[in-house]
Order: C-alpha cells, then sequence, then structure tokens
C-alpha cells in the first residue's frame, strides 16, 4: 500500500544550554557552557494513508508540535526518514509546499490591521492560485465556515472564533491535500469548535485530505478521529484504533440507577464495583461483557426508577494512559 505519510524511526533531538544562577554561574557559562540533550521526538515511526483522519495525542512537552514541523519541512530532522506525498519535508521543494497547510491555533497568518480578505489575496499570489480557482475556493469556504460577515473586517476586530474561521480560510485556500492542525480550536467555546469540527470533516469528505489532528479537547478527536496516535517524551506509546485503546484501558461501563428505594453499597457489590452510592442513586462499574446481564438482574430485584449506561470519560482515559498508569497495550 502506497502510503501518504511516512516517518521511519524519525527523531529530533536539541542541544539545551544549562546555566547555574548568579553572576558567578554566568562567568561558568562564558567559558565552559555546559549542554544538555533534549529528545523532542525519539525513533518515531508511522504510516497513514489518504484520506485518513489521525489524532496524534500527548501531554505538553509530548512531541506532537515538533513531529509536525518536521513532517511540514520546518525543523530539519536528527535522524530517520520521512516522506510525505512521496516529498521529503526538510528538503522545502515548491512543489510540497503548495500541497500541505500547518494551521496553528496559537499562532496567526491574518495580517493584523487589515480585513482577513488581503490575506487571502496575499496567499493566492503565493499559491499562485488560478483567479478563477480562488474564487470558486473562497465561495466553497464561505459556504461552510459563513465568512461573508466576517472577512472585510479587521482582523483585529474579530473575535477568537471568528479569527480560526478566518485563518482556516487562509490555509485552505490552495486546496491543500495534507492538513497539519496543532490545536485549531484552542481557546473556542464548545458552539465554535463544534463548527469548525463540522468544517474539518466536511473539507475531508469534499476533498479526500489527510489530516493530523493534535488537540487537548478529546471532543475534537472522538468526533473526526477513528486512529489516534499517542507519543509521550518523544516516544512513540500507541498507534492504533481509539474504540480499542478505549476498550482495553476501560474494559468496563458505567451504569447510573435511579431507585425507588433505599439500597446500601453492599446490597449493589454483587453486581459489580460500586463508584457511589447515597440510598436512591448508585454508580456502578461492570465489565462490558457483563453489562447487559448486570442491567437485567438489577431490573428484576430492585425497583428501578431509571438505568443508563455509559462509556468511561474519554478524558480519564487518556489522562491514565498520559500518567504511565495504564501499560501493556
Amino acid at each position: 500500500m502506497a502510503y501518504q505519510i511516512t516517518a521511519e524511526h524519525r527523531s529530533k533531538h536539541y542541544q539545551v544550554h544549562e546555566k547555574e544562577p548568579g553572576f558567578i554561574g554566568s562567568l561558568r557559562s562564558f567559558f565552559a557552557r555546559q549542554y544538555r540533550t533534549v529528545r523532542a521526538v525519539d525513533d518515531v515511526s508511522f504510516n497513514i494513508s489518504q484520506g485518513e483522519m489521525v489524532g496524534f495525542l500527548g501531554p505538553n512537552g509530548a512531541g506532537k508540535t515538533t513531529t509536525l514541523k518536521v513532517l511540514s519541512g520546518l525543523l530539519y530532522p536528527t535522524s530517520g526518514h520521512a516522506s510525505v506525498l512521496g516529498f521529503i519535508p526538510h528538503k522545502r521543494e515548491t512543489a510540497y509546499l503548495k500541497q500541505f497547510t500547518l494551521v496553528m491555533g496559537q499562532k496567526q497568518q491574518l495580517l493584523w490591521d487589515l480585513p482577513a480578505v488581503e490575506t487571502f489575496l496575499v496567499n493566492q499570489a503565493i499559491y499562485e492560485i488560478p483567479r478563477a480557482q480562488f474564487e470558486a475556493t473562497l465561495q466553497e469556504l464561505d459556504d461552510l465556515l459563513e465568512l461573508g460577515p466576517i472577512m472585510k473586517k479587521q482582523v483585529r476586530k474579530l473575535s477568537l472564533g471568528e479569527r480560526m474561521k478566518c485563518e482556516l480560510a487562509a490555509a485552505l485556500l490552495h486546496r491543500p491535500r495534507i492538513l497539519f492542525l496543532d490545536e485549531p480550536t484552542i481557546g473556542l467555546d464548545v458552539t465554535m469548535q463544534a463548527r469548525i469540527r463540522e468544517f474539518i470533516a466536511a473539507y475531508n469528505r469534499r476533498y479526500g485530505a489527510t489530516v493530523i489532528l493534535t488537540s487537548h479537547y478529546m471532543a475534537d478527536v472522538t468526533a473526526l478521529c477513528e486512529r489516534i496516535i499517542v507519543i509521550d517524551k518523544g516516544h512513540l506509546f500507541y498507534d492504533g484504533n481509539f474504540r480499542a485503546l478505549i476498550e482495553k484501558v476501560a474494559p468496563y461501563k458505567i451504569i447510573r440507577l435511579q431507585l425507588e428505594q433505599p439500597v446500601t453499597p453492599g446490597e449493589l457489590a454483587e453486581y459489580g464495583q460500586v463508584e457511589s452510592c447515597d440510598g436512591l442513586t448508585a454508580v456502578l462499574h461492570v465489565p462490558r461483557a457483563q453489562a447487559t446481564e448486570s442491567a437485567a438482574r438489577l431490573l428484576a430485584r430492585l425497583k428501578v426508577d431509571d438505568v443508563t449506561f455509559e462509556e468511561p470519560p474519554v478524558e480519564d482515559i487518556i489522562r491514565d494512559v498520559f500518567a504511565g498508569r495504564v501499560t501493556g497495550y
């Protein structure tokens, strides 16, 4: 199978200067500077096919942004090999630069004191987009993102959500085949986060674009990505199906009960692990394979007003993975 993105034993190491505090430390640093090696990305390998949307997860400092910068050619790798659309990223060939985009939620490319449409025109010139294609793409992006009311306003007068919509539009005018999205919904309210997710999914369907998404908002990842790559301290921890990881890390379902008569935790212990019980309400953790049977026995033996099944919170599962409390996957 031909992959659109390939990383083989990719590493990026930095030499970081360390200095002791105070004047003496400064003198020592001047004459005998000390360094330590930071392994931002260390021997990471993965392959991504056309049209895949892959969640790239890890705690702060894990190496996610460094990986995206290496794949986009902004950073030269220390070792290993990478190929994106058949190009070597760090060579920064023009043909490659015209086929991907890197969107960083904490950085902006829009011209601050000018309307967003001016940046759009600048990008049209940079990417040499034919006028007809530019106008057609801008109309499509306008339909998806509702840019009409905002793209002629000064960027500094736009809200954060409005700016992010314009950032995405500016980054996608050349119809890139590869999207590197680094925290694209950071700081946005839940409504705008949902709009951005819908837009990314629509762009993926329309153009068959390949997407690597980093986000600390698990709603972004669960809504868009079936596959995730988990990285921490520069090392690859997991690469596979998101749902499979959840079922392995948290092999239980949550049953919430609303009861007609008070019960004690001891009375519920035979049905599953009791997380909480205050008499009329209770929460149980039940093995997935036994969830239906346990619920049936509960309904048969206890007077239950209401019962609901829930999946464990994804945030809690990923937090355990990041913290190293889960191993063996």
